[in-house]
C-alpha cells in the first residue's frame, strides 16, 4: 500500500509515514501493533456483514483483507460490509477503494485517525481525528481510471504537515493552530488542525467518530495515548462494497446501459463551459503514468534524506543521491 501511494503521487502516506507510525501515533515507548496477531471474527446474524476484532494487527494487512471480504460478499449479496475494532492506522484509504473500483465495484471506507488532532468547529481543543472518507467508483472503462474521492476531514492531513516540514515549506492559511490556539502556517508550531469547510467538515469528521462509537471505539482523546484501566485507545475501520448491478433499476433514459448512463452524466458535468475541469482521481492517475514512465517510484531530495536517516538508524546502506535517476 505504501508503494501504491507513492506510485499515485500520495506523498503524505508513503513508506516514510508507515515506518514512523508507532512513533507518530502511539504512547511513548509502547507498541501499538502486535506482531503475528490474528484477526478474530465475531459471529454476525447478518449475511452481508462481517465483524472483526483486529487485535492490533498491522492496519494495512487487516484493511486489505476486509476489502477482499467485502468484495466477496458484494458478489453474493450485492453489498458487503466489514466493521473492524481494535485496529491501527491503515495509511491511504483512497488506495483501498481504488483497488475495488478497478475491479468494477463501488467502494467506501472510513476510519478513525489514530490520535485526536482536530479542533471541532467553534472549539478550542483537539478532540477529533483527521478521520478520512474514501469513495471509489468503477469508471475505468469510461475514463481510463476510477473516480476516487478521498480526503481527510481536516483542512490538511497531518501527513501533509510532516511533508511540508521535510520540504521546508509553510502551510496554507487557516489550516492549523499552535499550542495557544492561534492560527499558524509554520509546520514546526502546529499543535492541532482545523476541520475543512467549517461546520460541514466538522460534521463529516464527526461521522467517523459515530461509526467508531457504534463499532466499539472509545473516547477520541484516548486514541494513541496512555489510557485509564479498562479503557481503549485503538482505532476502527469501516468498509462497504457494492456491486453495480445492485444499483441498476433498469430505466435509463434513451435506452442507455448503466455504463453509458454514467458516461453521459460525467460528460454533462464537464460540459457547459466546464471542459477544463478535472475529476477526482485524475491527478492520481496522471501521477501513476509519470511514475511508470520513470521506471520507479519518485521521491524528492528531502524524502531521500529522510529515508537515509532511517537507514542509518537500522544499520542499512543509505541511498546515494547522486546515483539516483532524476525524472
Amino acid at each position: 500500500m505504501c508503494a501504491m501511494a507513492s506510485r499515485h503521487g500520495i506523498r503524505t502516506h508513503n513508506a516514510l509515514k508507515a515506518l514512523h507510525l508507532e512513533d507518530l501515533f502511539g504512547p511513548k515507548g509502547k507498541k501499538c501493533v502486535v506482531p503475528g496477531a490474528e484477526i478474530k471474527e465475531i459471529p454476525s446474524k447478518f449475511a452481508a456483514t462481517k465483524r472483526w476484532d483486529a487485535q492490533k494487527k498491522l492496519g494495512q494487512s487487516v484493511a486489505l483483507r476486509a476489502l477482499e471480504k467485502a468484495m466477496e460478499m458484494a458478489d453474493e449479496f450485492g453489498i458487503g460490509q466489514v466493521v473492524v475494532d481494535n485496529a491501527f492506522h491503515y495509511l491511504w484509504g483512497g488506495g483501498y477503494v481504488m483497488e475495488a473500483a478497478k475491479k468494477g465495484y463501488i467502494a467506501y471506507t472510513n476510519c478513525t485517525s489514530t490520535v485526536a488532532e482536530v479542533v471541532p468547529f467553534m472549539g478550542k481543543s483537539p478532540t477529533l481525528g483527521t478521520n478520512p472518507h474514501s469513495w471509489g467508483f468503477p469508471t475505468t472503462k469510461t475514463l481510463g481510471y476510477p473516480i476516487v474521492v478521498d480526503w481527510a476531514t481536516s483542512t490538511v492531513a497531518m501527513g501533509r504537515v510532516q511533508q511540508l516540514k521535510r520540504e521546508g515549506k509553510q502551510l496554507p492559511a487557516n489550516t492549523a493552530v499552535d499550542k495557544d490556539g492561534n492560527i499558524t502556517t509554520d509546520p514546526d508550531n502546529v499543535a492541532a488542525l482545523l476541520p475543512f469547510g467549517a461546520h460541514k467538515g466538522y460534521g463529516m469528521c464527526l461521522i467517523d467518530e459515530l461509526y467508531a462509537a457504534l463499532i466499539g471505539g472509545s473516547l477520541p482523546t484516548f486514541r494513541g495515548r496512555d489510557t485509564p484501566e479498562g479503557e481503549k485507545n485503538t482505532a476502527t475501520f469501516y468498509f462497504q462494497v457494492v456491486h453495480p448491478e445492485a444499483f441498476n433499476c433498469g430505466d435509463y433514459a434513451k435506452g442507455r446501459t448503466q455504463e453509458q448512463n454514467v458516461q453521459a452524466v460525467i460528460d454533462d458535468v464537464l460540459a457547459h463551459g466546464n471542459e477544463s475541469c478535472m475529476l477526482p482521481g485524475q491527478i492520481e492517475a496522471d501521477a501513476a503514468k509519470k511514475t511508470d514512465a520513470a521506471g520507479g517510484l519518485l521521491f524528492s531530495e528531502a524524502e531521500v534524506a529522510a529515508f537515509n536517516e532511517l537507514a542509518k538508524g537500522c544499520g542499512a546502506e543509505p541511498w546515494d543521491l547522486a546515483g539516483l535517476k532524476k525524472a
